[in-house]
């Protein structure tokens, strides 16, 4: 049987990992797998996180399944950090998942059950996991314009004439902020024009918000997903909380369904409950465990809160760091990074100047220019700076 399989591709991202970790020069610097390091290269456990830990390792009587829907007090807890406030708050059901690529797959199928032919539209460029996931599901995939290469920003006439042709067959699927890869984010003025061609032309939207309050902040980076909540019927959600907890390892994220009334909400999450039966069954109960207790501690939150926010501050300092050690050098070849937001930044590399880049300097990118802001130390900036500026050259 096994002997017919052809020979798998290596993940674009994940495959740079081994490369570096057999890589022995001293000054090698890994930015392409998207997780955040401090300032001595590490992946901290938020101080919230042990605190919380420390509580359920206390108070914890059992290790039991919880249920096909996962912790539902992390349940809500999602649902509140997203989108209370909003009308879309009473009319919502959400279900623990596997991370976000587990709600991404979760939500893939009940739109293939509950209409089979649908069409998933993707920003050019776009999280490298989503078209897979899509196809896997079923399901059509097509891309809509987004980063314009010249000026590295939102080409937002582009997106906006091409999304207008998305139809009530159609999902289109956004990012909630902080866009992975290119880092740059639509406007508020945007979603409002998305909402309506949405309202008008009777597409879903889907958001896949991953990076919330690496951006802008905690509450401004889901401003967007609330407004569009607020004034549709119908919207999917995605959520995760590997990069704002740091709970990587822990695959903690939810699926959280919008509809006109909490009844069939609750109605389709009832279906996602039957296809994740048919899937992992139970999701892992640790992280989801650990969230909801922060979120539901006022202290901790705090704590969460104020981690969160250096964190955040953190990033905006690399941006400008790098930026400034760019100019340093006598270019400003590179100030856009400055203007983007999260964790992620695409240079405009091409594959060939990122593989000079590897060789040359022990510094591992993606293939597609991305670079990962936050794995980045602030002693090595002049140094990453050198290496941009010669392989641009």
């Amino acid at each position: 049987m096994f002997k017919q399989l052809t020979e798998a591709q290596l993940d674009p991202i994940l495959s740079l990992t081994q490369l570096f970790r057999a890589d022995a020069r001293p000054d090698k610097m890994d930015l392409g797998i998207g997780v955040y390091k401090n300032s001595a290269g590490e992946t901290p456990i938020m101080q919230a996180v042990l605190q919380a830990e420390q509580q359920l390792l206390e108070t914890q009587k059992t290790k039991a399944y919880v249920g096909l829907a996962g912790d539902e007090v992390f349940n809500q807890s999602m649902m509140d950090l997203l989108i209370q406030g909003t009308s879309a708050h009473g009319r919502a059901a959400a279900v623990q998942t596997p991370g976000a690529s587990g709600a991404l797959r979760m939500l893939a199928d009940l739109m293939r059950l509950a209409q089979p032919d649908t069409t998933v539209w993707i920003s050019n460029p776009s999280y490298v996991n989503h078209k897979p996931v899509m196809e896997a599901a079923g399901l059509n995939v097509k891309f809509y314009p987004y980063f314009d290469p010249a000026t590295k920003q939102v080409n937002r006439d582009a997106m906006l004439t091409e999304l207008a042709k998305a139809g009530p067959k159609d999902v289109v699927l956004l990012h909630g902020c902080c866009h992975n890869p290119t880092g740059a984010d639509i406007a508020f003025e945007d979603w409002q024009a998305i909402t309506e061609l949405a309202n008008q032309n009777g597409f879903l939207p889907f958001v896949d918000i991953a990076y919330q309050g690496f951006g802008d902040g905690l509450e401004q980076d889901a401003a967007g997903l609330r407004y569009l909540a607020e004034h549709v019927e119908e919207m999917i959600v995605a959520t995760s909380c590997s990069k704002n907890f740091g709970l990587y390892r822990e695959r903690t994220g939810a699926a959280i369904v919008i509809s006109d009334s909490l009844k069939e909400a609750q109605k389709a999450k009832g279906r996602i409950l039957q296809l994740a039966r048919a899937s992992y069954t139970m999701p892992p109960d640790h992280g989801a465990a650990l969230v909801a207790t922060i979120l539901n501690d006022e202290a901790l939150t705090a704590t969460w809160k104020t981690e969160l926010y250096d964190m955040n501050q953190r990033l905006l300092r690399l941006r400008a760091g790098l930026t400034q050690a760019v100019r340093d050098q006598g270019s400003t070849d590179f100030d856009f990074i400055e203007k983007h937001k999260g964790m992620f930044s695409v240079t405009g590399l091409s594959p060939e100047q990122i593989l000079k880049m590897r060789e040359q300097f022990g510094i591992y990118a993606v293939g597609d220019g991305r670079i990962n802001i936050a794995g980045l130390q602030e002693d090595k900036l002049d140094y990453l700076a050198t290496a941009l500026l010669s392989v641009s050259k």
